[in-house]
């Protein structure tokens, strides 16, 4: 889900497994033990002085979003197609912004009901719907890694990344961040 800046709509993207897992791992603040697809593009472009400067969704047709990178290189500003997933997960990894037409929210903008809780004003951060992983301490009775020590959570967790099992990964980080509180 993309959230607009100034307002309460959402757009919904459909992303395929890969670039998921490549977004969820720079969200999460994993670093995979080898560059991820997205990650060699980044080192290819910066070794090559190229700036991601903005993603932009230009068109929505039939349910498929159409984006573009804009990049520059030294004063010359380069267009390039891409897929939206693909744009998302760059834009994340260039810290660039992603920009959309008002007539694409119009249409597939939709807003989200959380119920009495309220975002605070002023936040530019997308907000998403709670994640399987949120769960309450009712919960953690049947978490198998509660009963796992800190030592053995963290070569779990090395073992995760170094198979490139980020949702393992991600659990595993999420229990010892849980611990430290």
């Amino acid at each position: 889900m993309l959230a607009e800046e100034e307002g309460d709509r959402r757009i919904p993207i459909i992303i395929g497994g890969v670039e998921a897992q490549s977004i969820a791992i720079k969200l999460e603040g994993l670093e995979p033990p080898r560059p991820l697809t997205h990650d060699l593009f980044l080192n290819f472009a910066r070794a090559f002085d190229v700036e991601l400067t903005e993603v932009l969704i230009y068109k929505l047709e039939e349910g498929i979003f159409y984006s573009e990178l804009v990049c520059t290189r030294s004063s010359e500003v380069i267009r390039i197609d891409s897929r939206t997933s693909d744009a998302v997960a760059l834009a994340l990894r260039f810290n660039c912004p992603i920009y959309t037409y008002e007539e694409i929210l119009a249409k597939a903008g939709i807003v989200l009901d959380f119920g009495d809780t309220k975002e605070s004003s002023g936040t530019s951060s997308p907000t998403s719907t709670p994640s399987p992983r949120s769960r309450s301490s009712s919960q953690s009775d049947n978490n198998p890694l509660a009963s796992k020590t800190l030592a053995e959570l963290q070569a779990m967790l090395d073992q995760a990344v170094e198979a490139e099992n980020y949702e393992r990964a991600s659990e595993i980080r999420d229990e010892i961040k849980r611990r430290s509180k």
